[in-house]
């Protein structure tokens, strides 16, 4: 069993985790430390036991963040963490470096900010192309053996370049945007991860916000929303898409939920070894998403959904030409 889903068990923790990234990073200007601080203690009141972060997010603000909320209750949760992608406090702008001494340092570092000795699950955040991937990963196993991170993941990476790395080291979990208009992991990802049991976990499960319609239009989005510069939410691209995400309200509508909750549910209806961890800012929110795990969908409505959003329907690449080199994933019409 992967050491995700034994520490899932043992904090009784819902399928359904917590991506604290916006909070800091990503979405326009970071969440005031106080009120972020409350809205992460009240997701673990509700029942939130998996929180993910990231040395990136925020140039580390992110987890100093989730260190000062949740360090006191430290026992209670699966926590996830991130290293060889960061904010280069001299060059002011993001490094991808993979390099063992590096992936040493970054560890060390998320451990004092995050207040604790060990992490449960720490991911290289993108594969450093320039260094093998083996070389990665065989320090963070070195990791594992001094007891400061209980399993090793991957992020964005292609089944090929997992199959590399769990040759290593045991691969804990994979983090991927998996989502209704986002089927990328579908291609031959999920398949590899099953193959070693290693946990899926689907970042950015509700679209960065477009399928539970959060997002009327991108054009008032803050100049430094990450959303501003990904195709699929152009000016060119999105009114398309908009109209593509009618069907899914109306079969949210039928079923008496939201179209929120109906793209999260999609997600656990793929497997049990499927981790959505949405992240919101709004307190309300995150006990809406919450909330899904308790949605079971039947095989007809599963397969309904298959049909939406699919990938000859989405209009727009998920990410900008500079993002998208940054990924190993696997591409349709690749």
């Amino acid at each position: 069993m992967s050491t995700v889903f034994a520490r899932l068990k043992d904090v009784a923790s819902p399928r359904i985790g917590l991506g604290a990234m916006n909070l800091s990073h990503g979405y326009g200007s970071p969440m005031p430390e106080p009120e972020a601080v409350r809205a992460l203690q009240a997701a673990v009141d509700m029942g939130y036991r998996h929180v993910d972060t990231a040395t990136l997010y925020g140039a580390t603000a992110n987890e100093s963040l989730v260190g000062k909320a949740l360090a006191s209750r430290r026992d209670e949760i699966l926590l996830a963490s991130k290293c060889g992608m960061a904010i280069d406090p001299e060059q002011g702008k993001k490094v991808i470096d993979g390099r063992p001494a590096t992936l040493r340092r970054q560890c060390e570092a998320s451990l004092g900010r995050l207040g604790t000795d060990h992490l449960d699950l720490y991911y290289l955040h993108r594969w450093d192309k320039r260094v093998p991937i083996e070389e990665s990963v065989g320090e963070l196993g070195r990791l594992v053996e001094e007891g400061k991170i209980g399993g090793v993941g991957l992020s964005e990476v292609s089944a090929a370049t997992l199959r590399r790395a769990r040759a290593e080291h045991p691969i804990a979990a994979v983090q991927s945007e998996y989502s209704l208009w986002t089927r990328n992991p579908e291609i031959g990802l999920i398949a590899a991860c099953r193959e070693s049991n290693t946990a899926m976990v689907a970042f950015s499960p509700l679209g960065r916000g477009f399928l539970s319609g959060a997002v009327e239009d991108p054009a008032r989005l803050e100049e430094s929303d990450m959303r501003r510069s990904m195709p699929r939410f152009s000016a060119e691209h999105y009114p398309h898409n908009l109209r593509l995400l009618d069907d899914l309200k109306a079969v949210a509508r039928e079923l008496d939920t939201t179209s929120g909750q109906l793209a999260l549910a999609w997600l656990l209806a793929k497997g049990d070894d499927i981790l959505p961890i949405p992240g919101s800012r709004s307190v309300a929110h995150m006990r809406e998403n919450l909330a899904a795990a308790s949605l079971r969908l039947d095989a007809a409505t599963v397969a309904r959904l298959d049909t939406l959003l699919t990938p000859d329907q989405v209009k727009g690449g998920r990410y900008g030409a500079a993002a998208q080199a940054d990924v190993d994933t696997e591409e349709f019409g690749a």
